[in-house]
């Protein structure tokens, strides 16, 4: 049996710890990354094979090599401030370049595709939680490509019979519980990563994005999902894809909230150290609260959160955050691509086995 799935962005955050689930649930990843984004020290699990999605000719050759069964799509621009200030650059990465892959899958015979989506496609939400059915409402053009993509994978599914399932991830967190693995993005723009880094002294403070909001403590409220917890989402919907046609999609959050304070308080305590802050006023767009309703998720998929907490998601990424610097300081450089187990050097044939003769 293939076993070969096609991970595009498997070099970065999510990615990264996609390819780690599917290497241990017996698959075989195979990342298609240009790394813009993402880090050679973060593919550990299967080949890199770097490529970008506007290069159709490169898909093909990728994909006739690897005979993949499914495709995992998490390569796209993920920063909703900077889709505001360049919507070109995201429509095209985020559009084009996922119509350029589908299309890839079509010509190469391959119809299971599991992609990255997000919360952000419901915008202001008018009810909390925010279940699959809420209105799609996105404030910036980050979360319009994202809901365009699901409605071309629904026209695909129903023209084509590509089989998709769409999740949309609330605050991704943590990081991989071994730490072998971790968040790494340069410019960082997530909360957990941008606190720990004042708590390291990287930076003199956090600040805070408005205070007046009504909630427990005038701070915004998100629902944090561990990205282990992401990743064995992605390896059931991979399974569900092979049993359910057409096209779906799932929430994958907790359905429980944290405020910023209580984000900054959380880390102060799991790391002992003082972090300055600095109210700043609120950022146009920021939602109040958003908390998913992952009933659907736990109902279709048999998806168990594991690593729900608050506390086990800053511990889990406070240790890869220790674990990177030491590795950073101790070579005098900012990168662990020499300090990382390395997946071993394969030829393709001897990456599929089942391609044999």
């Amino acid at each position: 049996m293939n076993r070969a799935v096609l991970v595009t962005g498997g070099a970065g955050f999510v990615g990264s710890h996609v390819c780690k689930a599917l290497a241990q649930a017996g698959f075989q990843p195979v990342v298609y990354d240009n790394l813009s984004r993402g880090h050679r020290w973060a593919v550990q699990w299967g080949p890199l094979e770097e490529g970008d999605l506007a290069q159709p000719a490169r898909l093909d050759q990728v994909m006739r090599d690897y005979r993949p069964a499914a495709v995992m799509h998490f390569a796209s621009s993920i920063e909703a401030g900077e889709s505001v200030t360049d919507p070109a650059a995201f429509y095209a990465n985020n559009v084009c370049n996922t119509l350029s892959l589908v299309q890839a899958m079509r010509r190469n015979g391959i119809d299971r595709l599991v992609f990255s989506s997000s919360a952000a496609v419901y915008g202001n939400p008018a009810t909390l939680p925010i279940t699959e059915s809420h209105a799609l409402s996105p404030v910036n053009p980050y979360g319009a490509t994202k809901q365009f993509c699901e409605v071309m994978l629904r026209d695909f599914a129903a023209a084509y019979g590509v089989r998709s399932v769409s999740l949309r991830y609330f605050n991704a967190a943590g990081a991989d519980p071994d730490a072998q693995i971790g968040e790494a993005h340069d410019p960082e723009t997530h909360l957990i990563p941008l606190v720990m880094q004042a708590a390291a002294g990287d930076r003199p403070f956090v600040s805070i994005y408005g205070d007046d909001y009504p909630t427990s403590d005038g701070t915004c409220v998100r629902d944090y999902v561990h990205v282990s917890d992401l990743a064995a989402a992605h390896c059931l919907a991979l399974d569900y894809t092979e049993r359910a046609p057409g096209a779906h999609v799932f929430n994958l959050g907790n359905g429980s909230g944290y405020t910023v304070r209580e984000v900054i308080d959380t880390v102060r305590r799991i790391t002992g150290r003082t972090i300055g802050v600095r109210v700043e006023p609120r950022r146009p767009g920021d939602p109040c609260s958003l908390l998913a309703d992952p009933g659907r998720a736990k109902e279709w998929l048999g998806w168990a959160p594991s690593r729900a907490g608050l506390d086990v998601q800053i511990a889990d990424a406070w240790r890869w955050f220790k674990r990177r610097r030491a590795l950073s300081d101790r070579n005098g450089a900012a990168t662990t691509d020499d300090n990382v187990r390395r997946f071993p050097v394969k030829t393709v044939a001897e990456y599929r086995p089942w391609a044999a003769s």
